[in-house]
């Protein structure tokens, strides 16, 4: 258990990776730079050490998607049908739209062809048997500059220790990094 409050920098204790030609390194600082990828996971950054997390990335890529997450124990992903729960609000130019969707995944980023993004998302108690929620708010260059605010959350009580991203299509290119939240 980390000796002081605070935002604390998490290592992965490893990641996996799809997609032709993908990348996937852990830094020294712990952070993760990532290329090509179509799925990335992040394993062991959830704990008990801290019941908070704070998710903080940048990426690119190469068609029109959504970065989608499933959160992960052992190694394996929880696509339960019907399990994640995720509202946003999308303001770019001049109007704002918003919607709800119910799935087997959640949602914390969404961008345009290759236009580059950068997201800060707030995990609340994963490595906690009951359910987790999260939000999600993206800054990027759309259309013109643009907001996105995601609010979901995922009704299975169980224990996470990691988080996968997913591509919608196409795949993402960027740096991720994940902190622990102690008071």
């Amino acid at each position: 258990m980390p000796n002081k409050n605070g935002l604390h920098l998490i290592t992965p204790t490893s990641t996996a990776k799809t997609g032709t030609g993908s990348t996937a390194t852990i830094n020294t600082n712990g952070s993760v730079t990532f290329s090509s990828c179509e799925t990335l996971s992040l394993n062991g950054v959830f704990s008990a050490d801290y019941d908070n997390y704070m998710i903080v990335a940048r990426h690119s890529t190469t068609a029109d998607y959504a970065w989608r997450i499933r959160f992960r124990a052992s190694g394996t992903d929880n696509s339960t049908a019907n399990s994640y729960v995720f509202q946003y609000l999308f303001g770019d130019s001049t109007s704002v739209s918003g919607a709800r969707t119910t799935t087997n995944y959640g949602q914390v980023s969404a961008r345009g062809n290759t236009q580059r993004a950068g997201f800060v998302a707030s995990i609340y108690g994963p490595n906690l048997a009951q359910p987790t929620a999260y939000r999600s708010v993206i800054a990027d260059d759309y259309l013109s500059a643009a907001v996105t605010d995601y609010a979901g959350t995922h009704n299975q009580s169980t224990s996470y220790d990691g988080i996968t991203f997913i591509a919608a299509a196409g795949s993402f290119t960027g740096l991720v990094a994940v902190y622990g939240m102690r008071n």
